[in-house]
């Protein structure tokens, strides 16, 4: 054993110095601060919310028909094809009217013989009136000779009124356009034999169309002429907009749907039969929305993280929300908010409850929103129940 200044033993001396050493260097060390993260919040706003069904609808058109002869023959000629548009009595097909022609021919001639005998009967009752009153004829001669004159009168109406219905049947042999319109598949060629009611071909008109969709009973009570209606394509965007004008006042008795109709102007070439997706928007409303990737979960329970102010310094708070449907990019919230709240949208990983941020208010993107949300229809066009499958 070694000993330095006064007797004391060096190791224990060497000892003391090294713990000294150590707390000094414990003091010095202090704990890290955590940093301030810059998060992106949005304020919510109320905005419209809108209550819709998405059915699967038909599209039909009031003028669409097939179109026949009435009259039976040959088909001499066609003047049309497939897909052609046409106007209002523009000649389609021409059937063989020779027959017609003749028959025609034949009661034009009776006509003119009926109207020489009805000038004759009108000279001869002259005659007569004329010798009676002289006293050369009887009054039963004048009698007979007014008599002759009426007969010959209706026999000329009856020819004439004949002439006229030949003519309305040389008419049936050419098969006209009743309307503006586009010509479907002609079915006859050259040649063909048809009959007065054989299918020719047919016109429709898709100008102006009609939606019809079904929807259950119980969602029908709050439609009224004028609720919105919007055809939509693949992707879910809006291609036409239309409103209700009728709602059938019975329901299906096998379904138990109620038939609803809106018009459109086709603007967008649909075409009549065709099936579309059809968005019926039942009510709207002002609520607030929260992005879904705003919304935070645990054990399913969703939590916004709101930014407030403490003290002067802006700290998360972890809130529990309740939420309703979900529409196109964000949950309608029911619950736990109020307007004009800031709700954190980015870093939500490195967020905790208390932590102190530095927010950068961003405008809100449903600030202008509309986008649908409540039931959709299923693939075969009835409803699914209320709140499945929401938009």
């Amino acid at each position: 054993m070694q000993l330095v200044n006064g007797g004391r033993p060096l190791g224990a001396m060497c000892a003391g110095l090294l713990v000294l050493g150590l707390a000094g260097c414990e003091k010095t060390v202090a704990p890290p601060v955590a940093p301030v993260l810059d998060v992106d919040v949005i304020a919510l706003t109320p905005g419209p919310v809108r209550d819709t069904g998405e059915y699967l609808g038909s599209l039909i058109s009031r003028q669409s028909i097939t179109l026949m002869p009435q009259v039976g023959g040959f088909v001499r000629k066609i003047h049309v094809r497939p897909g052609q548009q046409v106007k209002a009595g523009q000649t389609l097909v021409e059937i063989d009217s020779r027959q017609q022609s003749a028959a025609l021919e034949s009661a034009q001639a009776q006509s003119s013989s009926a109207q020489v005998q009805l000038d004759l009967a009108r000279v001869t009752h002259g005659r007569t009136q004329a010798l009676y009153k002289e006293g050369l004829a009887s009054a039963q001669e004048l009698e007979q000779a007014l008599a002759a004159v009426k007969a010959a009168e209706a026999a000329a109406r009856s020819v004439t009124a004949q002439v006229s219905q030949q003519r309305v049947q040389l008419g049936f042999n050419m098969v006209n356009a009743p309307f503006d319109g586009v010509v479907g598949d002609v079915v006859v060629r050259v040649g063909d034999l048809v009959g007065a009611t054989s299918p020719i071909t047919s016109l429709s008109q898709s100008d102006v169309l009609e939606v019809t969709v079904a929807v259950p009973a119980s969602r029908a009570r709050s439609l009224e002429s004028g609720s919105p209606v919007e055809l939509l394509d693949s992707k879910g965007e809006v291609v036409v907009s239309s409103k209700v004008f009728y709602v059938a006042p019975v329901a299906d008795p096998v379904t138990q749907l109620i038939e609803v109709k809106a018009a459109f102007r086709n603007d967008v070439g649909m075409r009549p039969n065709e099936r579309v997706r059809a968005r019926v928007v039942y009510s709207t409303r002002e609520a607030l929305q929260i992005p879904v990737l705003a919304v935070v979960r645990q054990s399913g329970q969703p939590f916004a993280l709101v930014v407030e102010e403490q003290g002067g310094t802006a700290v998360v708070n972890r809130k529990p929300i309740q939420l309703g449907v979900l529409g196109d990019a964000a949950f309608v919230v029911e619950g736990g908010l109020e307007a004009g709240a800031r709700v954190a949208v980015s870093s939500l990983h490195a967020l905790k409850h208390g932590a102190k941020v530095n927010p950068r208010l961003q405008p809100n993107p449903l600030g202008a929103r509309t986008g649908g949300s409540g039931p959709t229809a299923g693939a075969d066009g009835a409803a699914a129940p209320d709140g499945a499958g929401g938009r």
